[in-house]
């Protein structure tokens, strides 16, 4: 994707080390874009008179809010306090900073689990019309203050803050911990590690029946692209992949990839999450924007990054 938008104004990448902020920061090196720099370490977004302060001596055109504390389900239900309060304190320091200094444009990363349980395809209508699933209440709920916050300021000051809910992201630089990672990068390190101990069998944890729709970080980025050049509506827009997978058929695939003769075998006391999640993603379809990364050649591709990389995170 070409965008000539973003060209000469000032961007801030919040949360450029982590998997979508460093894709987005990929995508616009891709665009020949400058953005501003942050060194590790030396901003910590929870505070709000550090992030007051940088944003005032910056002064950027343009924020991507992409940094927030996540993890999956096992992680969710044993930090739930870190998870809001870490969370709605740093999307509130950034939004309310971002005000204070006239920031143009801010894109915030919402999520698909602020959504009530469906089995339907989810509209970003309903946001706010029944029960969110209880493994992730406490992320769920920091993700909806953050769209409500973006959806006020915008409705009293007019400002163009914008909301994008992608379904579950998969991608380089994610946190591949079997413990508290997401489910992708989880099961290419739990399946690895058994192949690597020769194992006959590896457990996963849940039934496997759950249906979920993974989108690739990559192709994420340049939704966020085309959302930042095109979009200015009060409402979050939701960001798919169109592509749905039970959790069994993922590990299969997972072990198809890897190279794993040993058996799959499916822990049914531990909890499955919502059974279904499926966005609806015709809106950002109709400004232009399509995915390109199938569900296989996204996994093969993470696998050898791992590889690589060689991050054998616990």
């Amino acid at each position: 994707m070409k965008t000539n938008f973003l060209r000469n104004k000032k961007i801030w990448v919040a949360g450029h080390n982590g998997m979508v902020g460093s894709a987005i920061c990929k995508k616009l090196r891709e665009n020949k874009i400058n953005y501003l720099k942050v060194r590790r370490n030396s901003l910590n977004l929870t505070r709000q008179a550090e992030v007051e302060k940088w944003v005032y001596s910056n002064k950027p055109d343009i924020i991507f809010l992409a940094a927030a504390k996540v993890g999956g389900i096992l992680a969710n239900e044993k930090f739930p306090a870190e998870f809001i309060t870490n969370n709605i304190q740093i999307q509130t320091n950034i939004i309310t900073s971002a005000f204070k200094n006239n920031v143009k444009k801010l894109i915030f990363l919402g999520s698909a689990c602020i959504y009530p349980i469906s089995r339907n395809a989810i509209k970003e209508s309903d946001l706010l019309t029944g029960k969110l699933e209880s493994t992730n209440r406490a992320y769920s709920i920091a993700k909806i203050a953050g769209i409500e916050m973006c959806k006020f300021y915008k409705q009293q000051y007019d400002v163009n803050y914008i909301s994008v809910q992608p379904n579950n992201l998969y991608g380089p630089n994610d946190n591949f911990s079997e413990n508290s990672g997401h489910v992708i990068p989880s099961l290419i390190k739990k399946i690895l590690s058994a192949k690597i101990n020769k194992k006959p069998y590896c457990e996963i944890l849940g039934t496997g029946k759950p249906k979920r729709e993974f989108v690739y970080v990559d192709d994420l980025a340049e939704a966020i692209l085309v959302v930042a050049e095109k979009y200015d509506k009060i409402d979050p827009i939701n960001i798919g992949s169109g592509e749905e997978v039970t959790i069994k058929q993922l590990a299969l695939l997972i072990r198809r990839i890897i190279n794993y003769d040993g058996r799959i075998v499916f822990n049914s006391d531990f909890p499955d999450g919502v059974p279904k999640k499926f966005l609806d993603s015709s809106n950002i379809h109709r400004l232009g924007w399509k995915p390109k990364t199938k569900l296989m050649d996204g996994i093969s591709f993470v696998y050898k990054w791992f590889l690589k990389n060689k991050c054998l995170k616990k």
